[in-house]
Order: structure tokens, then sequence, then C-alpha cells
């Protein structure tokens, strides 16, 4: 890849598998734009005005809008961390949720609307019955690293990217939907509430709760 090549690289602060991304940029792009950040912070303004070949979102805390989206001259990519049944926030919650036999990363085209550009490419690994929120979301992190290394070397070595065959099945899960997941009732059937407790519970997380008379209570641990 020429060295002129351009990329805004936008991530996630504090997060380690973002810190290795972004090392992997920086050593094979001169021209390296990068913000990283948390829920909740502005697009910095040098990241607002970049223009260039490459923006690559990894765990970004940002919606890219669709003017700076438009000045990526050759792709906009993002890594997601879950598979394309899964678009949106709380992936991990809603597949153990499911029961999905499978999880993974992808990675897709940008556009406006999240979790909706054609898919380039996805990893996956089997889910386990001991699996948590926790360990999933870990092993999906381990994935995701690769699958970047994988597309990002392609990119350096001047290669296509790849088209995958799979697509987006259903619209983004919304944090209303995460929040409403969280919600434990009295009147649920055991097997209901085992199985939202399993999809929600993570240590130092929001946990599931229950209200009773007003009062609101949350599961402060699972039982070993």
């Amino acid at each position: 890849m020429p060295t002129h090549t351009s990329v805004l690289f936008l991530g996630k602060h504090n997060d380690q598998h973002c810190q290795r991304a972004l090392s992997f940029v920086r050593a094979n792009f001169q021209r390296v734009t990068a913000a990283v950040g948390k829920w909740g912070d502005p697009l910095p303004a040098e990241a607002a005005a970049w223009e260039g070949d490459y923006i690559i979102s990894y765990l970004s805390r940002w919606i890219v809008p669709e003017n700076l989206l438009k000045r990526a001259r050759r792709a906009s990519i993002n890594f997601h961390p879950a598979t394309p049944e899964y678009p949106g926030v709380g992936c991990t919650n809603f597949a153990i949720y499911e029961d999905s036999p499978t999880y993974g990363a992808t990675c897709h085209h940008m556009k406006p609307i999240v979790d909706t550009g054609a898919v380039i490419a996805v990893s996956r690994f089997p889910m386990l019955d001991s699996d948590t929120v926790h360990s999933v979301h870990q092993r999906c992190y381990d994935y995701m690293l690769a699958l970047f290394y994988d597309i990002v070397t392609g990119i350096v070595q001047g290669k296509q990217l790849p088209a995958s065959s799979e697509h987006w099945t259903r619209k983004p899960f919304t944090r209303k939907q995460l929040l409403e997941l969280e919600r434990i009732s009295p009147d649920m059937p055991p097997a209901e509430i085992k199985k939202r407790v399993r999809a929600m519970y993570y240590p130092g997380m929001p946990k599931p709760y229950t209200e009773l008379g007003g009062v609101r209570f949350e599961l402060v641990d699972i039982p070993a």
C-alpha cells in the first residue's frame, strides 16, 4: 500500500484490544489520524474534519456521520463484536438469551445507520453451556482482533476487500430492548428468569432487577 494512504482510526478508550489494533495501523500507514473515546465523548475536531482513504472503526464509541463517511475515498469499515445475527447494542446478551449455537465478530462497510452496511467477513466460534456474558465477550474480542489483522493486512498489501455472502438478519437491537431484558417480574416463569439472569449478569455492570412495592432490587451476585 503506498505510504501516502491516509487512515482515520476510531476506537475505544482504555481497551487493550483497541490499543493493539491502533498500534498495527500506525506501524503500517504513515498518515494516521486516531481518536479513541468513551460513550458520550464528542467526536474530536481533527477526526470530524478528516478526509482521506480509509476509516477504520474498532469498538468506536461514535456513530460516524454521513458527511464524514463520504470523505473516505476507498472504504469505511467497522469491526462489530457480534455476528450478523446480532446487530446493534447488547449483542452478547441477546445471543446468550436466544441460546445461539455460535457467536463471533463481523467486519462490514459502514452506512449512516449502524450495522447495516455490506458484510466483508465474519469470524465465528461455538457457544458452550459453560459460557457467561463475560466469557463470550472476552472470546469475541480475541476473535475480532484476529479478524482485524487479517482484513487490515490485506489493505496494507493492496488487496481488494473481500465480500461475504452473509447479510444482517434483523434490524439493530436498541438500548430500549436491552434495558427491557434486564427487567425481571415475579410472574415470569422460572425458566425465563433463569435465562434473563444468565443473559444479563456481568460483573461490574448494571444487573438484572425486579421491583416490589416501588422498590428496585438488583442481583448482586450469582451463587457458585
